[in-house]
């Protein structure tokens, strides 16, 4: 059901606007935010009638903001927003609030309810914002900057010992809550198995640690198949044991040099990825395309790939998915690295490979191939303040929502401080001419 509009306010409560500064840059920011855009929206997704009344969606979209700018979890803007009343203000309270507005998972609940496309709403109104407030310009849409980072998934390091362990635990419990009779759960060698192959690898005694692993995947083979004996010709059990039992004749039929491996259970998408690092030579994720103006980094365009697909067969969905978010038919030059070759979006814009012999060219062109590596940079920012390092998010649709969340949580940051700086340059005007006054005053008493 939709929220409902209270505007009458309660005798005893205290109004937020007088405990607030107005110069604050949360305030400032939530006056140019256009929220009502967010109501018609998002208004459709709710029951006009039926059910509990929602909370606001101001108060969601916010919450969503705030996560993403200041990097906190959801349990931790929560708790966070009842303490800090910038924060209810910035989510449209009126009177100071002493209790939760939500249960955290109602945070995750709404997420899944606007999936990636509500977020892309989130991130449009940062880059309007941002044309408001003159952070950034329309002219500087016609130079931007591409590049793909990977986004790593919450998962620990995969390794063929732990996945079938934790594998035939999953299948063992769940045939216990099916009431399937087992004739063994090889729960104590199978134990013993998984701690003795760590031992040996530790001990670098590696055909012991070997034989070990081989009775991992014999446990597991075991159990695989005197599930798929008990559960024959009924199709209810089937159904529940399906996940499990795919993901298990996965991870026995995989080798050393297999694609497509199997390299977490509750996340079977995740891919691995290796970007040439020397600090990390292979990661866990999926891979996320950035896309940013050249001239002031402001980020117009952030998209989830599932899996490691070549750089070239990203540019066309992130440039299209830019184009939406800044209202333009026709992009006009877009620099990229030299992992873009035979892109194929010739039609889209002007897209300039940064490759060997750039600096034979024009001295205009060569002035924005220059600003290309200013992204690299962006990208760090991204994974260490807004929350691209690790997603902690579930599932395909959980990677898209991460990237627009760090995009967005980004963007925010670069408008709050438009607020902070002029806020600070006035406060020191103040003090230049408070200075001058006093010193004017005693001279006028020496005199």
């Amino acid at each position: 059901m939709k929220a409902k509009n209270n505007k009458a306010g309660l005798l005893f409560q205290q109004p937020l606007k007088p405990l607030v500064n107005p110069d604050h840059s949360l305030v400032q920011l939530s006056e140019v935010v256009n929220w009502s855009r967010f109501e018609e929206k998002f208004g459709s997704l709710y029951s006009p009638d039926s059910g509990r009344p929602a909370k606001p969606i101001r108060l969601m979209v916010g919450l969503q903001y705030l996560k993403y700018t200041f990097n906190l979890s959801d349990e931790a803007i929560v708790a966070g927003w009842v303490e800090n009343p910038y924060w209810q203000y910035f989510c449209g309270e009126r009177y100071f609030q002493h209790e939760p507005p939500i249960d955290p998972t109602s945070m995750t609940k709404w997420r899944n309810k606007v999936k990636s496309d509500g977020l892309e709403e989130l991130l449009e109104e940062t880059i309007k914002a941002g044309l408001k407030l003159k952070v950034i310009k329309k002219n500087d849409f016609n130079k931007l900057v591409a590049d793909t980072t990977v986004q790593q998934k919450n998962i620990t390091y995969p390794t063929d010992a732990k996945l079938c362990h934790k594998l035939r635990i999953k299948l063992v419990d769940l045939a216990k809550a099916s009431k399937l009779q087992l004739r063994q759960s090889y729960e104590r060698v199978g134990k013993r198995a998984y701690v003795m192959q760590g031992r040996y690898r530790r001990a670098r005694q590696f055909k012991r640690a070997k034989k070990e692993v081989k009775k991992l995947r014999n446990y597991l083979r075991r159990i695989t198949k005197e599930v798929e004996r008990n559960i024959a010709g009924n199709e209810q059990l089937r159904i529940i044991f399906d996940t499990l039992l795919q993901a298990a004749k996965k991870l026995l039929a995989q080798t050393k040099k297999s694609k497509n491996k199997l390299y977490s259970i509750h996340e079977p998408h995740v891919c691995c990825i290796g970007k040439g690092k020397s600090h990390k030579k292979y990661e866990f994720g999926n891979k996320v395309g950035i896309v940013t103006t050249a001239k002031n980094n402001f980020i117009v365009g952030a998209l989830g790939f599932e899996g490691n697909p070549y750089d070239g067969h990203t540019l066309r969905a992130n440039l299209k998915q830019t184009m939406n978010l800044i209202g333009r038919e026709k992009l006009g030059d877009v620099y990229v690295d030299g992992g873009y070759k035979k892109h194929g979006c010739e039609d889209i814009g002007n897209v300039e490979i940064v490759e060997k012999g750039w600096r034979k060219k024009k001295r205009s062109i060569k002035r924005w191939i220059k600003r290309r590596s200013r992204i690299e940079p962006t990208i760090g920012h991204l994974k260490e303040d807004n929350r691209l390092g690790r997603n902690f998010l579930k599932g395909v649709e959980g990677d898209k929502m991460n990237a627009l969340g760090s995009a967005f949580g980004y963007n925010m940051r670069k408008l709050l401080k438009k607020f902070t700086f002029a806020y600070i340059f006035m406060l020191k005007i103040i003090e230049f001419y408070r200075n001058l006054a006093m010193k004017s005053k005693l001279k006028t008493r020496l005199a």
